[in-house]
């Protein structure tokens, strides 16, 4: 008999469920050297020793002094749960729906830029592992693969772009997307211009790449991503280019020229957001929300929703949790969909941001290191873990629908 008169597994998913299972039963299927992962954490620490430091610390690292990074999870801390006992939560389900479609799980995978760089086809893998785990994947703009390819291997992808304010851009690359078929249009509005990440500089990360001793010394040391990821790459698909920023490719990722290609993100504007509105047809979100007056713009100028994010920490240092401006946001949003991105990392922490009154989360690191360690199979192996943990959570809280789930759930413990 377990301790404390515990019957095992109470809380993981029917046997009829196929696509998540009780962490102590290995997922049929799942690689064996997948298997010791239990947690989303686990993924970046065995990605740590697996990526040369550089990619690591460009990955993990934020801007300056990482204060936003430790807040948007220390938001998630200050906050404890009020469960209910005694309910019937045989029936429970952790599907969500958006955009009037249904998906498996109320997360998906959040756009980060160079993966190819960490994990082989990066993008191509979160794409494929999305649609295999019905849950959405958002491809970056600052990608190294083209959005063609990506959309072909998972439609479950969207599309999320950095924009210069200049018209004639914007509307040659929304063309792009939308000739491809993507139905969801992301506008990340953060990033007027690039931050101070004091990290990448010192552990030796730029863009443009730039080859020297520093860098051949990262590959040797590291060979199971030289050779599986790096000359791989190289070998199959040629030298990477930044293939989504625009209508037409851009340039390689050792081009002097990156800059100047990227263009004058300052010079964006609410106008420009009303000129997509114009001419796509489909959903059009604002990411990097994080005044209720902006998305008060933002749903007066026609988005469809907004991603309440302070870019994983990576922007202004100091910039407020998500999580503490959501309630805000929510309550101002008017029938528009609110999105949580930043500091998720447990089953409790998408069920906290739930309850302040987001309709969905997005994840971003924790997938990343996933797809570096191991590839597709990694990526859906960390989506169901964080599904059954919401899955179990969903039981002890009391619950049996995440459309039950309120502020009253949850208290301030500090």
């Amino acid at each position: 008999m377990p301790p404390d008169g515990e019957l095992p597994d109470q809380g993981a998913l029917p046997a009829e469920t196929p696509t998540v299972t009780a962490a102590h039963r290995p997922e049929p299927g799942v690689p064996r050297h997948l298997r010791r992962f239990l947690s989303l954490d686990d993924f970046e620490r065995a990605a740590r020793r697996h990526l040369p430091r550089m990619l690591y610390g460009f990955v993990s690292g934020a801007a300056e002094t990482d204060s936003s990074l430790r807040d948007n999870r220390e938001a998630f801390a200050e906050l404890g749960f009020v469960t209910r006992v005694l309910v019937d939560v045989a029936a429970r389900q952790t599907g969500a729906s958006l955009f009037g479609r249904d998906y498996a799980a109320p997360f998906g995978i959040a756009p980060m830029g160079a993966s190819a760089l960490s994990a082989y086809r990066g993008d191509v893998a979160f794409a494929r592992a999305a649609a295999a785990m019905d849950i959405p994947m958002i491809l970056s703009a600052s990608s190294l693969i083209p959005l063609e390819d990506v959309r072909a291997a998972g439609p479950n992808s969207w599309y999320q772009a950095y924009l210069p304010g200049e018209p004639a851009r914007i509307e040659a690359l929304v063309d792009r997307v939308l000739a491809v078929g993507f139905d969801t249009f992301v506008l990340t509005a953060d990033v007027p211009v690039s931050a101070n990440r004091e990290n990448n500089v010192r552990n030796g990360y730029s863009l443009p790449l730039r080859p020297n001793l520093r860098l051949a010394w990262e590959g040797i040391s590291h060979p199971r991503w030289l050779f599986g990821t790096a000359l791989r790459t190289l070998l199959n698909h040629g030298m990477p280019h930044f293939e989504n920023m625009d209508a037409t490719r851009g340039p390689p990722v050792l081009s002097s020229n990156l800059i100047r290609a990227i263009g004058r993100r300052d010079g964006l504007s609410w106008e420009h957001l009303a000129l997509i509105r114009a001419r796509w047809p489909g959903n059009l979100l604002v990411k990097g929300i994080l005044s209720p007056e902006d998305a008060r713009i933002a749903r007066d100028c026609g988005a469809d929703g907004v991603i309440v994010s302070n870019h994983g920490g990576r922007q202004l240092d100091g910039a407020l949790s998500p999580l503490r401006l959501l309630p805000e946001i929510a309550a101002v949003a008017d029938g528009m969909t609110v999105i949580l991105d930043g500091g998720i990392r447990r089953g409790t922490d998408v069920l906290k941001a739930l309850a302040l009154g987001a309709h969905f989360v997005f994840i971003g690191r924790p997938f990343l290191y996933a797809a570096a360690v191991g590839g597709e199979a990694g990526i859906r192996h960390a989506a169901t873990l964080l599904q059954e943990e919401i899955h179990r959570d969903m039981a002890m809280l009391g619950i049996t629908d995440l459309g039950q789930l309120s502020p009253d759930f949850l208290r301030r413990v500090r």
